[in-house]
């Protein structure tokens, strides 16, 4: 048996979701445990890829501080029991860890049972947990390292379909996840009149709570944007846009690149281990990206860069071979492939 654990945020549950889905390919449905907390139950409660979804009351130790922190570890502690105990029970041979606080747990167990454990760190930055557990690993995951297996990203195959290279701007897209972004949403609308008298269309995605403000604003500037909190078609979106302002989590990055799309990344300053800067680094480090930390950037930044549309040219092109598709794929086939070497 095979069980995929971790979560927290989309970026690790889309992880999770697309080597669910690689397995479901080979006719395997994994186990998932993830946290009652974050984002997994409504990601998975009703996802009908996995044999069996466990929610377990898991906690995030890092920011605890005395009392809080002394309880929280020792609900880490019975939740690993838990996990030794449906180690046993399952017969779980390989436990597959994306990341997040709720992968504690199972990934502890798994070492201390002497399972298979396989980690994926999706950014460039190692989070907690993963340094913690990577000696213990049969194998670890990065399209930042490279000593990595695989190097290719798991984004949804659909980005690739809807590739393309830009060469010149008609349209911007400025995305600030379904949680929004406050920078992004002053960025833009710092921009609006310029990129209206450029003759440049805009696409936003504000997050749902900033929604009516944004939009409101949009309006009394006299501006004919395209702007929502959450939408299910974010792909085709982004796959219409020629340039894009965004927050650089790994999934984000990865996607824009798969799209072929340039970007200019403003990195939440936030961010464990400030690890979104590094992931925006690593892309403009090989002339695929542009970033500035949110604290310096400007309005002034972005227009610096889409006036220039040999900027735009050269970016898109470089953006090639950063990531290939069937990134899911090469994972689970490594996986297998480890699994008939040892028999």
């Amino acid at each position: 048996m095979i069980a995929i654990t971790g979560g927290g945020t989309g970026g690790h549950l889309a992880i999770a979701k697309a080597l669910k889905e690689e397995l479901n390919a080979k006719e395997i449905k994994p186990i998932f445990v993830g946290s009652s907390g974050g984002q997994d139950r409504a990601w998975f409660e009703n996802d009908d890829g996995f044999v069996k979804k466990l929610f377990l009351d898991s906690k995030g130790v890092v920011n605890k501080k005395g009392f809080a922190k002394l309880i929280t570890l020792i609900g880490v502690i019975k939740n690993i029991i838990y996990s030794i105990k449906l180690i046993r029970k399952e017969n779980i041979e390989t436990v597959i860890s994306v990341g997040g606080y709720s992968a504690a747990p199972l990934v502890l167990a798994a070492i201390i049972s002497r399972k298979k454990l396989y980690i994926h760190e999706q950014n460039a930055v190692q989070g907690a947990l993963n340094k913690i557990s990577t000696p213990f690993a049969k194998g670890v995951f990065s399209s930042f390292s490279d000593t990595s297996p695989t190097k290719d990203y798991p984004v949804q195959s659909r980005c690739f379909e809807l590739s393309r290279d830009r060469s010149e701007l008609k349209m911007i897209i400025f995305l600030g996840g379904s949680q929004g972004a406050a920078k992004i949403n002053e960025i833009a609308l710092a921009l609006a009149s310029t990129l209206k008298e450029k003759g440049i269309s805009i696409i936003h995605q504000t997050g749902a709570k900033s929604y009516d403000e944004v939009a409101a604003k949009y309006k009394e500037m006299g501006i004919e944007a395209e702007v929502f909190g959450f939408s299910k078609e974010l792909q085709e979106k982004i796959a219409l846009a020629d340039f894009a302002v965004a927050r650089s989590g790994a999934g984000t990055l990865f996607e824009l690149a798969a799209h072929r799309l340039p970007a200019f990344f403003i990195p939440y300053p936030y961010a464990a281990g400030n690890h979104q800067e590094f992931n925006a680094k690593y892309l403009a480090d090989r002339g695929a990206a542009y970033y500035k930390n949110q604290n310096e950037v400007t309005a002034a930044d972005i227009l610096e860069v889409i006036d220039n549309p040999n900027k735009i040219i050269a970016t898109s092109l470089a953006l090639k071979d950063t990531i290939h598709k069937d990134g899911a794929k090469q994972i689970i086939d490594y996986i297998f492939d480890q699994s008939t070497a040892s028999c």
